[in-house]
């Protein structure tokens, strides 16, 4: 089945205003018509609405890197998803290793999390991978499976095809390090097979599953002839307009070729 690639840019605390509207206007005149990929940028929430305005004409879409799994409340410094579709996102990051590891986010909120985007209309990117340490036990698709099937608990078929699972091995985020686009391939495989088991071959075969893990121009065509990754989480090369516009073109490239 083909997939359009998925490639969306994870901004992370970085850029400010001046330079996030350079970066994202810049992006537009270079890929903002691209109609083989889909296309989505991630700004910090500070920036969301006027990235949305910048973005508005153009075939890119406005994601946010988290979300709290309440609608409305108590919650000091949090962003309901009712917020970012207010800013005119799309997309939201889900259980982002950083938000993992860093801030001790467990499988049951990143399952949360999920159930309210689709809730409210907003298609989440489930972020998985695991650890160098978790590697080297050999614990690769141990970490995985569980992560997958408890990030997607409960949802229905119909839920799960807004839904796009990004395989982020931790060990490869902004490292320099990149799986072999073979080894990350079987991952994805592996990652399908879940997806098959729970909802269906046929779903399965049209969910799109992005690598992330130090993504750039010199290493996406590789990676983009790989049968099952579908797109890419792009992190510190999506700050960069010319080299992400040009991400997505070898990806679209390459899975039209």
């Amino acid at each position: 089945m083909d997939r359009q690639p998925f490639v969306a840019g994870n901004w992370k605390m970085n850029t400010n205003a001046q330079d996030g509207r350079s970066l994202v206007e810049a992006l537009v005149a270079e890929a903002g018509s691209e109609t083989g990929a889909t296309m989505a940028v991630c700004p910090p929430f500070v920036y969301l609405s006027a990235i949305a305005e910048i973005i508005a004409d153009s075939n890119i879409a406005l994601g946010a890197q988290n979300m709290c799994s309440e609608d409305k409340g108590a919650f000091t410094a949090e962003v309901s998803p009712h917020m970012l579709t207010d800013c005119g996102c799309d997309y939201v990051i889900v259980g982002h290793s950083e938000r993992r590891h860093i801030y001790g986010e467990t499988d049951a909120m990143v399952n949360a999390k999920v159930h309210k985007a689709l809730e409210v209309g907003l298609k989440p990117i489930v972020c998985v991978g695991e650890t160098l340490k978790e590697r080297e036990q050999d614990r690769t698709m141990s970490v995985i499976e569980r992560h997958v099937a408890w990030g997607l608990y409960g949802l229905s078929s119909e839920q799960a095809l807004q839904v796009t699972v990004a395989y982020e091995p931790v060990w490869a985020i902004g490292t320099g390090k990149v799986a072999e686009p073979e080894d990350a391939n079987a991952v994805h495989a592996f990652i399908r097979g879940i997806l098959g088991k729970t909802f269906g071959e046929e779903n399965a075969a049209q969910m799109r599953i992005q690598y992330g893990g130090s993504v750039k121009e010199s290493n996406v065509e590789r990676l983009s002839e790989m049968t099952d990754i579908d797109g890419f989480l792009v992190g510190g090369a999506s700050l960069k307009a010319a080299e992400f516009a040009q991400i997505i073109k070898k990806a679209v490239k390459v899975k039209s070729g």
